[in-house]
């Protein structure tokens, strides 16, 4: 059996983690070889760079650093942790289901970028991580849709209302506005699944959305 790199994507609050986790263990329960990964690797010293950018360390705005440099930041910890702890798993027939990953860079930095540079930037990304570092690319993509104002909402509950907690994108409305709009811009031209995870201005059910999860990436595991 080929080894399968599944992603999954969305804004902050989007439930992610929640989808990955439940897709992970429907794969194990059929008795199928699953890795499960996180991006950014916070558990890694890789991650340092990443962690001082979204503290705000390099400055408050995420504009404050360009979209090439963040996006350098954010490499430099995908490839550590694919060299360090998951390469092996592509020879085993493994299927990796990966809570953010390239793409995620596609996201948060293409905003930061005149429209006209967006092909561009896609582009670049494409080069830069998967044929200059030699990262896998994905066989399948899923951008869990939420409007930003709803996983504002799911946030506030994440965090107690503490403002504090978030990092300079999860504080910013604005930029993950326009993170949205770059992830359906992305999703149209890369041929990323998007699923609505949203109705009436809610949240739909944690089942639903892992259902059609599961629809979406039916041909990739079987």
């Amino acid at each position: 059996m080929k080894s399968k790199l599944i992603v999954i994507e969305g804004l902050d609050g989007s439930g992610k983690a929640t989808q990955t986790q439940i897709l992970a263990e429907k794969l194990s329960a059929l008795g199928k070889p699953v890795r499960k990964l996180e991006f950014p690797d916070y558990s890694n010293p890789s991650s340092s760079l990443v962690k001082m950018y979204l503290n705000g360390d390099f400055g408050s705005d995420p504009g404050d650093v360009n979209a090439y440099a963040a996006s350098a930041f954010y490499a430099v910890d995908r490839i550590a942790s694919f060299l360090q702890f998951w390469k092996r798993d592509l020879d085993k027939g493994t299927i990796i289901l990966s809570d953010r990953y390239v793409t995620s860079n596609i996201i948060y930095q293409m905003p930061k970028l005149p429209d006209s540079e967006r092909d561009s930037f896609i582009g670049w990304q494409s080069d830069f991580e998967y044929n200059r570092l030699g990262l896998p690319k994905a066989d399948a993509v899923i951008y869990l849709d939420v409007a930003p104002e709803v996983s504002q909402r799911l946030m506030e509950k994440r965090y107690g209302g503490d403002e504090t907690k978030k990092d300079i994108h999860e504080s910013n409305l604005d930029f993950l506005l326009s993170c949205r709009r770059a992830a359906l811009y992305a999703a149209e031209k890369c041929g990323w699944t998007i699923i609505n995870c949203c109705e009436n201005g809610e949240i739909r059910s944690q089942a639903s959305i892992a259902a059609d999860i599961e629809k979406a990436v039916a041909d990739i595991i079987c």
